[in-house]
This record gives structure tokens, sequence and C-alpha cells, in this order.
């Protein structure tokens, strides 16, 4: 009989292989070993030592050459019998009888065989003869029945199971991802179940429909790759490490070769695609896989053979976040100063369309607030999200803060979803199985959106609504120093709704002391004013959506609360002035104390020409203070008949860096301060009372301050603090002279020294139809005269006019013991002036203008042309402007 060579594609029992041609693995047949038996193994239970009389010839045959002999055939099924024989020189059906794992059918040699089958017969009775004496195989006793079950049979196996790894056999290879594969449990105990390859999905295979009997065709590549694993796993025994059950119920498991997984060998082909919804099986386990399957992307293989790189550069920029738009996006700005919006790769904030989240659609952005806003973050563009009917097509990227992932820390915390991707969709976050991991375990922790409870609703009531609001609402926040809060919205440069969430309140602050120009307004006519646009811009720039803290003095007649806006420490309403985008209202920024900071600032702005000031005209800047400012005081708008007849005897105490003077009241004003002073003194030498403040000084406070010229104890007002040195300036309101010291110098001004015991004797003054030089060097040199020509000197004060809403007293002084070369009807107004310290205006008050003042004006005329003549002072280089 002619011999015939096969590979051995598998083995069904212990008698029967299926066999595969060398030239055409697609032709099979089935090949029985004759005269034996063997028990079988069925899905009705198998019968006892099946299994192990089949794994004695699968281990020895499996995916080997092999060379048979067809001794009969089967008329009815054409099944082919005969013998086999392994290139080692083993045969069979001898060595499996030997081994007593086959039985010698009762009826061979009955009918008629050759000589050379008789004696085969004979010789296997003997060995089955040999083995059941010696109590092989078979003949062991009563040990072979194996528990094999067919279904995973509820939770309780994958809480004992999942994360082991266990021996198994894979019986059938159904398609690329998919096997029946039996896992050896125990010596007694198998589970023979369908298997998907844990992390990867293959093209299918062909399938028959049961319900029509139509045939679906094979996705590209199905065959191929069923038939790559088919080669290498079908009825090899492997390692399977149980990861999970799928949501049908199949078991899914990493399958171990001896040369390592599957998964990796099918993704390096390019016969399979990494499957998102097992990355929570797996781990860290997922990543080899990816890198295997970027490896087939690289090469361009298979699946991926019309892959196309992605184009965008991925490389880290840093930015600074600007704006939180929502719970997965934010807008960024770049060093050029560009912005940009950008969305977090592979995650989405809440939704409001899905009642479980979108209750935490406002916590969601109030943690990215708190983490990213005015934050230097790192960007990595991972892609784009493409244009939909709500909402632009931007840029996807990963965004870390101090080396933390954004998106990542949302997803952890419960505040964000993982994004489910097409398989083809690479525009996705590198670290997205890290993400799918960390919403895995918020689900399991009960976190944020996945807690099934609605977070508390932080309701705000809006105390601005009414002036009736903001009265109840005004000396709750004034009494307190610092007040945090949280911008919440830029309405123009100067004006912003700020959340206190430690009152629950909402409100519209308004800086004190500054007026920002009118932004544009929504309706296309409404331009707003020039610079108004800019101002907004930086009021968004440095202050929405930070963490603030404000100091409240009053409220408007809206009832918009008016106060000092603090971002990171520092004064927004200087920041504003110094970029020339507001200007000052000098009467409010001293009644609020922030006067001298930002007057300063106002100066800086103005000589860097910037802003508002672009045209600035030194010569001409109290005609243009004057212009911008809101509005005059209603006591200016008056019209005098007749010049006061009001003479005080005075001193001057101080003169402010702007040419403003102080001055006292000599009498019973001085008297009683005289009085007061020495009580103070004899307070402050007793060490006991060498208290310091208790709480952070606020603008306006009143205080003991101690002079640094002379040390001596004095009553004082903070006038701006310096919150990052704890250092004040102060206003020592008995002079009017100023200087800075530090918190802890100061003491609290006890209720018998205070305001109410005896008002602050320094007057706010102005030289009556006196304009002082806008140069600061001139400025300077006038105000040196002026202490020259009084200082030291008790002084008679003619109170032309007191102007009750701006807090200021215009007089013209004289000085009752004049020099010889002056006379004493000789106002020290005229002196100034003829000096060339000091000009008339060109623009009166209304009540300058009245005829009551005409001759005095007319006087200090003269004396201005006289120094403009003689080119004295500010007028040394001839005309200061053109009438």
């Amino acid at each position: 009989m002619a011999a015939h060579f096969a590979n051995v594609k598998s083995v069904l029992s212990g008698d029967t292989f299926v066999l595969t041609s060398p030239n055409n693995p697609s032709q099979e047949k089935t090949f029985s070993l004759a005269y034996v038996s063997a028990p079988r193994l069925s899905k009705d239970g198998d019968e006892p030592y099946a299994f192990q009389s089949r794994e004695f010839l699968r281990n020895l045959t499996v995916g080997k050459p092999i060379k048979f002999t067809v001794l009969y055939t089967i008329p009815n099924s054409g099944r082919e019998y005969g013998t086999a024989q392994l290139q080692d020189g083993t045969t069979f059906p001898e060595a499996s009888v030997k081994a007593g794992w086959l039985k010698v059918r009762e009826d061979a040699g009955r009918k008629e065989e050759s000589e050379a089958s008789l004696a085969m017969i004979d010789t296997l009775r003997i060995y089955e003869s040999e083995a059941k004496d010696e109590g092989k195989g078979l003949f062991a006793g009563s040990g072979g029945v194996i528990e094999v079950q067919n279904d995973l049979g509820g939770p309780d196996f994958l809480n004992n199971w999942k994360g082991k790894t266990v021996e198994g056999v894979i019986e059938r290879v159904i398609s690329g991802d998919r096997l029946l594969a039996r896992l050896l449990l125990t010596e007694k105990k198998h589970l023979q179940v369908m298997t998907l390859i844990a992390g990867i999905r293959t093209p299918s295979t062909a399938r028959t429909n049961p319900s029509n009997g139509q045939t679906q065709p094979a996705e590209e590549f199905g065959d191929e790759a069923r038939a790559f694993v088919e080669s290498r796993l079908l009825q090899r025994q492997v390692k399977v490490k149980i990861v999970g059950v799928s949501p049908q119920g199949q078991l899914v498991a990493s399958v171990l070769h001896p040369r390592g997984n599957i998964a990796e060998f099918l993704l390096q082909e390019g016969l399979a695609r990494c499957n998102d919804f097992h990355s929570t099986f797996l781990g860290p386990d997922m990543a080899p896989l990816r890198a295997a399957e970027e490896q087939a992307k690289a090469a361009r293989k298979r699946l991926h053979r019309a892959f196309v790189p992605k184009a965008t550069d991925n490389k880290e920029a840093e930015a600074t976040v600007t704006k939180i738009v929502g719970g997965d996006t934010i807008i960024v700005r770049n060093k050029a100063g560009a912005e940009k919006r950008i969305s977090l790769s592979s995650v989405r904030g809440p939704r409001a369309g899905e009642p479980s989240e979108a209750p935490w659609r406002e916590e969601a952005k109030e943690f990215l607030r708190k983490k990213l806003i005015a934050k230097n973050v790192k960007v990595s563009v991972d892609g784009t999200k493409p244009a939909t009917d709500d909402f632009e097509a931007r840029e996807v990227a990963t965004v870390t803060q101090g080396g933390k992932n954004i998106g990542l820390q949302l997803v952890e915390g419960g505040y964000a979803t993982v994004i489910r991707h097409r398989k083809d969709d690479t525009d996705r976050a590198p670290n997205y199985d890290e993400l799918l991991a960390a919403q895995e375990k918020a689900q399991e922790e009960k976190k944020g959106i996945w807690s099934g409870k609605s977070p508390k609703v932080k309701n705000y009531v809006d105390v601005s609504e009414s002036v009736q609001k903001a009265k109840i609402q005004v000396s709750t926040l004034s009494r307190q120093k610092k007040v945090p809060g949280i911008v919440d919205f830029c309405k123009s440069g100067s004006r912003f709704t700020i959340l206190i969430p430690r009152e629950g309140v909402k409100l519209t602050l308004v800086l004190a002391g500054v007026r920002a120009p009118r932004a544009p307004g929504r309706n296309a006519q409404d331009k707003g004013e020039p610079f108004g646009q800019e101002a907004l811009d930086l009021a968004n720039k440095r202050c929405n959506q930070r963490d603030c803290e404000i100091d409240v003095h009053d409220i408007d007649k809206v009832g918009g609360f008016i106060g000092d806006l603090y971002v990171n420490r520092e004064s927004f309403a200087k920041v504003l002035v110094e970029e020339g985008l507001a200007s000052v209202h000098e009467y409010s920024a001293q009644k609020a104390g922030n006067a001298t900071e930002l007057l300063a600032a106002q100066q800086r702005a103005k000589e860097a020409r910037k802003g508002l000031w672009k045209d600035w005209d030194p010569s001409q800047d109290v005609e243009e203070e004057e212009e911008a400012a809101p509005a005059e005081s209603a006591d200016a708008d008056v019209t005098i008949d007749k010049k006061p007849e009001d003479y005080r005897d005075i001193v001057i105490t101080n003169v402010d860096s702007n040419g403003r003077i102080k001055v006292q009241e000599i009498g019973k004003g001085t008297a009683a301060l005289e009085t007061l002073m020495n009580k103070f003194r004899t307070f402050h030498q007793n060490p006991s009372n060498n208290v310091g403040l208790k709480d952070s000084p606020k603008a306006g406070d009143y205080v003991a301050a101690k002079f640094s010229e002379d040390g001596e104890w004095y009553r004082a007002r903070i006038r701006s603090n310096d919150r990052t040195a704890k250092v004040a300036e102060i206003v020592y309101i008995d002079y009017g002279n100023t200087e800075k010291q530090p918190w802890a110098k100061l003491r609290p001004l006890g209720p018998e020294f205070n305001a109410q015991a005896l008002k602050p004797q320094a007057i706010d003054a102005q030289l009556s139809f006196v304009q002082l030089p806008a140069s600061p060097d001139y400025l300077n040199d006038a105000i040196n005269y002026i202490y020259e020509i009084t200082e030291g000197k008790q002084l008679v004060g003619s109170f032309d006019f007191i102007d009750s809403k701006e807090g200021v007293s215009y007089i013209t002084i004289y000085d009752p013991k004049a020099e010889s070369s002056h006379k004493v009807t000789e106002s020290l107004n005229r002196r100034i002036i003829e000096a060339g310290w000091g000009l008339v205006p060109r623009k009166f008050k209304r009540w300058e203008s009245s005829k009551a003042f005409e001759s005095l004006v007319k006087n200090l005329k003269e004396a201005e042309k006289v120094a403009n003549e003689e080119h004295r002072g500010m007028w040394e280089y001839g005309e200061l402007y053109e009438d």
C-alpha cells in the first residue's frame, strides 16, 4: 500500500487526526487509526480518560509532518483508517496502545485481512494486555473523569480567577481574535468557553446567518488573520491570563504562546487593531500592544497600508491659560501673545443633555479654574476636533501643569468622561489607556458624575440688583479688611462682577478713584469711547476668572460697590492707570486713600505717552485733567457776588508732591490739638501701651504712628498698602505730611484720640487762582519756594471759596510780618506767580469767573506778565503756551 505525507493540523480524539496537504494547507482530511478506539470527547460530557487519551496523541503529533498509510475505508462515511509514523520513527497506533490510551477493537481481524494486518493486530493485543497488567492509561482505574464546564457560571468565576494565568489548549480558531479555549483549571476540572483575545480586534471571517441562511463574506484580511492564529495556536498548549468578561458574557484573556503574546504578533503584522474597550482589563499590558500597532502603521502593513502620519507638530509649547470656557475647553495665550481655544484630548466635560452629568458642569469648570487660570502650562497638540453644528473646528491637546496631566486629573475626580474614539481616530491623548483606567477607578469609587448625586449648587444673591440690597450688604463688606472673591465677569476696564463665596453674594464692583473709557456695547452702533476696548481687554487678560481680594468703601447711586480690586495682591486700578487706560479722579482717589499711588501711576503713563495720554502736552496738563474728570463738583458751579471776608490765622504744615497745601487753623483747634497731643505722647510713652495692630490695616483706617524725623507719636490715616512688603503709606491727619511705615511699627488709635474726639486739624487747601507747573522739575522748585516763604510763619488765609464736595478750601495767603521788600497787602499767591513758579489758569471754574474776584485776578496777571518778561522760574525759555 502506498504511503502519503501530510501535516497534523489537529487531533480530534486519541485515535483521529485532521491532516493538511504539505503543498496546499487548505486541503484537509480526517484520518483515524486502524483497529483501535479511543474514549470520546463530547460537549454533553467526556467519556473517562477521553481528554488524557487525546492529549497523548496531540502532544506527540500536532504541527508535525507525518507519513500515513490507508489500510481501509468505511464506505458510508468515506473515513479512512490506517497507520501513521513520525519522522523520529514513532508509529501509531502502536505507541498509543502501548501507553494504554487506546483499546483494540473487539472486531479487529474478523474480516478478511492481510497477513501483515493480522500480525499488526496480534502485536496491538499484546501491547494492550501489557498496559492492562501495568495499569496504564485507560486501565488505571476510576480516576479518569474530568468535569468540563461550558460556560463561566456567573460572577464568582471572575472574582476567583481574574488576573490569574492558567494552562490551556486552543480547541478551535473562529476568527483572528475569537477562540474556543479549554482552560485546565485543575486536574479534575476544565472550562471550555469562547474566548476573546484581549486588547485587539481583527477583521471578521465569513459567517452564515442562521435566520436566512445567507453568507456574510469575510472582511479584508479576516481569513488571513484566522489562518495566522490557527497555524500558531490551534491545539497548542498555551498560557491564558484571565483579564475580564465582555458585555456579552464572553471570556476576555491574553493568550501567551511560548514565543510571546499572540495579540502583539497580529498587531505587528497589521492583521489587527487595538481594542480600546479592553484597555481597562489590561492596564499596563496595553502599552506593548499600542507600540506593536504603531510599528505596523509605520510600515503600512495590511490594515494600515493607507496610513498617513499626523501632520501636527506635537512638540510641547509653553502657554498661559487666560480663560476656562467649560469643563474640557480652555483658551491659552502663547509667548507671542496669540490666543487660541483648545479642547483637552480624549476627555469630555459633563454634558448638558445628560441628567447624571449636567449638575456637574459648573463643578468641572471651577475645578479647571482653580487648577489653571493664569498658570503657565505645557501644551502638546494631538490633533483636531472637527467642526459641528454648534462648534468650530479646534485643536485637541494634552495639557500639563506642574508636570501633572490636567485631563487625567479631571477624569480621576469624576469631572469628565473619556471619549470612545473610532478605530481609525488617531487624534487622541497619548495616555489614552491611562485615562480609561482612571475612569474605571472613578466609577468604582463613585466620584463626581459617577456618584449618583448632584453637587451642592452655589446660588449667589445679586446684591447690586437694587440700591436697597446694596445698602444692606455694604456695611458687612466695608468692615472687613480683605474680602476674598472671584472675578466672574469684566463689564469694562473698571467695572466687574465679583463672586463672594463666603458671603454667598455677587456684586458689581466699580474701581475707586479712577475712570476707564466706556467699552463698545453689543449693539454695533455703540462703539464706546477711545481705548474703552483696550481697557476691557486688559481687564479680561489680568482679572477675568481670577481669585481676587476686594476692599469696599461705599456704594454708588445704582447699587454698584465702590472699592479696590487686588489680583495677586496688586491693585488693578493702578495697573489700569499705569497703562494709560484710565484717568484718576483725584477727589475720589483722595477719599478712597489711594490718590498718591494712582497719581504717580498716571504721571508715569503720561510721560510714557500711553493710551489716553498718547498726545499729552505737559503745559496743558491741568486743562486736560479737568476735561477728563467725570464732572465738576456741584459746589464749584456757582457765582459769587461779593468777595467773602473770611480771614483766619493759619500755619502751613505740609505741601504735597502735587502742590496742594495743608494748613492748620490757629486758635481753638490748635489749642485743643495741643491738649490732645500732650495726652497722646504720655499714653505712648507708657510701655504697657506698646501694642501692635491685631489685623493687617486697610486703606482709610486711623492709626498711631511715630514720625521718623522727630520720633514723636502722631495721629495718622492709612492712605495705601503694599501688602507684599507689609508697609503702609500714611497721612498725618493733623499736619498733612506723608511717609511710609512698616505695619509692625503702627499702633491702634484708641477712641479717646480718634477723629470723633477731635477732627483732623490739617485742612486741604489750594492757592486761589494759582496753577503750579506741570513739569516735575519746575513743580519741585515751586514747592521748595512755597516752603521757603511760609515755613515757620504764622500767616493769614483769606478763604475765598470752600468746595465742600471736593473737600478743598481755596485761599489767598498773606504774611502779616512781611519783609520790607514786600507789602503786607501783597499776597503770597502773587509772590509765587511773580517769581515764575505759578501762573494764572487759562480756564476758570465758574466761581473763579465771578466779578467779585476780577481785581484780584487782574493783579495776579500783572505779576505773571512780569515773570514772563523777565524769564523767571518756569518762564526761563519764554512763552509756555499760545493764547
